[in-house]
């Protein structure tokens, strides 16, 4: 690029920052250095493929989707959490956002993730222990008691019951008097990477994309400012994929989704502003950098190439991002603090929305409160301390991250290709991308080439290729055992009473009809949203709704491969 077009991209830049830019502090160096809010090429000297990277807040947003970057606005503390009942999950909730926390991460329990009741005798011995109890509406009251859903943006990760649970959500805004229909958050909702990586599905898959579809609807009609889906990468790297198969592996995922949006008639404009993306933040520091922006950068040349939005905000991919459990280590386990911290700065440098940082004991168990306020801490001290936010995308030109960002690019725009490739052979009337993933999905693609990656690293890490302190090197160590938070075996108990007390106590007369008008809806066509809310403002519980419909839609069983 020409070093005219340069300065015409920096007088743009300029001016969208003086319009939106909202404080008028200085920002300098520990050595009273005043910093630029952005940096670029030299005035007189052209730079070949700036068009690639280009100025924060502009097409292709490789630097980032503001132009004032973090200046603007810091990225949301956005805390994972949940263990217990909702009543213990609730003391922590409020504990995070007095220390400073920015949103709300709800972690479900395996039972709710697999939509049953806690007094499921599957869910004997995990009520409670990797997330919250959540079994009706009623549990949501308790859950979000004195946190004021109109004003804190809550995220749900949860994807195979996403809908009933979020029908429950809106229960408890309705109960507290808050409007839905002003409601902000993001619900996961992201079926293919179950299939693909965390396998937590109720149905097969054609099921779960109409709940999505009429989710995506709803919102769009009912709750603007609401993101229905947060297509997830994070649960897709930890089961060992690479950062380019973690890329590419989501961004088919969400374009399979904005199909499906299209094929309701829907317009992109509308619909895709409410999509939005959970990346993993693993240990490889530039590597990392460069996988988010390539992330924005192919995510923005689709959404206007390939599926027609024009505006950019349809253009956008928001994200999330996670510190990477799986890099944490039980040996020497401190060392997790310093892992978490160089993984949250990639993620800032990356520019992601909002962060969760994990703790240091998560690889043992659920997080003590020590270690909960460790990890807020951490991002906190970034926040402040570290000058990061003073600048858009201050690794931008280097010829490191762009190289690596141009690399993974093009991996992914490769592996697009074959997954597009897959799905010839048996078309599916939603879209192309959407007929490679189920392609990739019944044949078993993505978990072979995910097994093939992890199988790699792993003994990588056995030969001592791969080098983890604690681990295969530098082994010898101090440290002692950790005290851990456990889940006493009265949660379940209590829970399973609670529940029974519930079930007694409601009219059972209401709960019945409204079951039985959503069966109604779900052997038609009509959209599933409105009888399922009316279902939990009965109180019928997350297991009886969705086993309204396994009954209508069976189960699903992932094929046997060797």
């Amino acid at each position: 690029m020409n070093t005219e077009d340069i300065e015409e991209g920096r007088r743009r830049w300029q001016d969208r920052y003086d319009k939106v830019r909202n404080d008028g502090m200085r920002r300098t160096t520990l050595s009273e250095l005043e910093v630029e809010p952005v940096y670029g090429p030299p005035a007189d000297q052209p730079y070949a493929g700036f068009e690639r990277i280009g100025w924060p807040g502009e097409f292709p947003y490789t630097r980032g989707l503001y132009p004032t970057g973090y200046r603007g606005r810091a990225w949301t503390i956005r805390q994972f959490a949940g263990f217990g009942n909702a009543e213990q999950t609730n003391e922590r909730y409020r504990m995070i956002l007095a220390a400073g926390g920015g949103g709300l991460s709800v972690a479900f329990d395996m039972p709710t993730l697999m939509g049953r009741d806690s007094d499921d005798e599957r869910s004997l011995g995990e009520v409670g222990h990797c997330g919250v109890a959540v079994d009706s509406a009623a549990d949501m009251d308790v859950l979000f008691r004195d946190i004021p859903l109109g004003d804190v943006t809550t995220s749900m990760t949860i994807s195979g019951p996403a809908v009933p649970a979020f029908c429950m959500y809106l229960v408890a805004a309705e109960r507290q008097g808050v409007d839905i229909g002003t409601l902000n958050g993001t619900l996961q909702t992201d079926i293919y990477k179950e299939y693909i990586a965390q396998k937590e599905w109720l149905f097969a898959p054609e099921p779960h994309l109409r709940l999505i579809g009429d989710l995506m609807e709803y919102c769009a009609e009912k709750i603007p400012a609401y993101k229905p889906l947060s297509v997830s990468g994070y649960h897709i790297r930890e089961a060992g994929a690479t950062a380019a198969q973690e890329l590419a592996y989501t961004l088919a995922n969400g374009f399979g989704y904005v199909e499906l949006g299209l094929s309701r008639g829907m317009d992109v404009d509308v619909f895709g502003p409410g999509l939005s993306f959970f990346f993993d933040a693993h240990v490889d520091f530039f590597e990392e950098i460069a996988k988010f922006r390539a992330a924005r950068r192919i995510w923005a040349r689709w959404m206007r190439d390939v599926y027609g939005a024009k505006t950019a905000k349809a253009q956008w991919l928001r994200f999330h991002t996670q510190t990477a459990g799986v890099s944490l280590t039980a040996q020497q386990p401190y060392n997790n603090v310093v892992r978490t911290a160089v993984e949250a700065l990639a993620a800032v440098l990356g520019g992601t929305n909002s962060l969760h940082t994990n703790a240091l004991d998560e690889t043992l168990a659920l997080p003590s409160a020590q270690a909960a306020e460790i990890a807020l801490r951490t991002q906190q001290v970034l926040m402040e301390e570290t000058g990061v936010a003073a600048v858009a995308d201050p690794l931008g030109g280097s010829w490191y991250v762009e190289a690596l960002t141009d690399r993974l690019e093009a991996e992914a725009e490769a592996t697009f290709a074959k997954i597009r490739e897959l799905g010839e052979s048996s078309p599916h009337s939603i879209g192309p991308m959407t007929s490679g993933i189920l392609r990739g999905i019944e044949d078993g693609w993505f978990t072979g080439e995910i097994a093939e990656s992890a199988f790699r690293y792993q003994r990588a890490v056995e030969k001592g290729d791969k080098r983890v302190v604690g681990v295969n090197c530098h082994e010898g160590s101090v440290t002692g055992d950790l005290e851990i938070m456990r889940v006493s075996h009265e949660v379940e108990r209590d829970q399973v009473a609670m529940l029974g007390k519930r079930r007694g106590a409601r009219d059972q007369a209401a709960v019945n009809s409204a079951l039985a008008a959503m069966r109604d809806v779900a052997r038609g066509s009509g959209n599933l949203v409105p009888p399922m809310l009316a279902a939990a403002r009965a109180e019928a519980t997350l297991g009886e709704i969705c086993d309204v419909l396994r009954e209508e839609w069976g189960t699903y069983t992932e094929p046997a491969r060797f």
